[in-house]
C-alpha cells in the first residue's frame, strides 16, 4: 500500500522504518501521528514502546489542540472511564461531536442518560443514529420500547438512519463483511 504523504512502498518498511517515520511526523506537528503515537505508549508493546499512560496524556492533549478529532476521543474516553472526569470528558467529546463525530456523541448520550438526562441523551442519540450509528440505534429503539420515544420521533430517527446506512454501503464492504 502506499503511503498517503509520500507514495512510499509501505508494505516494504520494517516495524522500526514505520515508527522512524511516525516519529518524523511527531516532529513535524502532524495530529494524526501524535494521537496514533499516544495509542502507542498507552498500550505499551507496540512498536517497542513501553506503557506510559502520563506520555500518551501529553501526545493527545498536542494532537487535540492541533484538532485531531482521534485524540479529543482519546482523552475524553480516558477522562471518563479512567479517571472519573467527566466535566473534561465531556468537554473532549462535545469538540468533536459538533463537529460530526458520531461515536463522540453517541458517548456524550451515555453520559448524559448516566448522570440522570435521559430526554438529553435520547436527542443525541437521534443525531447519531440519523447519521448512522448503530448503538445510538439500539438504545433509541430500547428507550421506544420502554415508552421514552414517541413513534413519530422513532420512525422518522429509523428513516434516516436507514438512509445514511444505504449511502455508505458498497459492493467491497458487503464482501468484506461476509
Amino acid at each position: 500500500m502506499k503511503c498517503p504523504f509520500c507514495n512510499a512502498d509501505r508494505d516494504s518498511k520494517t516495524d522500526k522504518d514505520g515508527v522512524e517515520e511516525m516519529m518524523k511526523r511527531v516532529e513535524a506537528n502532524d495530529a494524526g501521528s501524535m494521537s496514533f503515537l499516544g495509542s502507542y505508549h498507552h498500550l505499551g508493546g507496540k512498536g517497542g514502546f513501553q506503557q506510559d499512560s502520563a506520555k500518551a496524556m501529553e501526545l493527545w492533549k498536542q494532537a487535540a489542540e492541533l484538532g485531531s478529532s482521534g485524540a479529543h476521543c482519546k482523552l475524553g474516553d480516558v477522562y471518563y472511564r479512567q479517571e472519573g472526569d467527566m466535566k473534561k470528558a465531556k468537554f473532549h467529546f462535545g469538540a468533536v461531536a459538533m463537529a460530526g463525530h458520531e461515536p463522540a456523541r453517541y458517548n456524550i448520550g451515555i453520559m448524559d442518560h448516566n448522570s440522570g438526562n435521559p430526554k438529553r441523551a435520547l436527542k443525541h442519540w437521534m443525531i447519531a443514529a440519523s447519521a448512522g450509528k448503530y448503538r445510538s440505534m439500539h438504545n433509541l429503539l430500547v428507550a421506544f420500547k420502554q415508552g421514552m420515544v414517541g413513534t413519530d420521533a422513532i420512525n422518522a430517527t429509523l428513516t434516516a438512519y436507514n438512509n445514511s446506512c444505504a449511502e455508505i454501503r458498497s459492493e467491497a464492504r458487503d464482501a468484506a463483511i461476509l
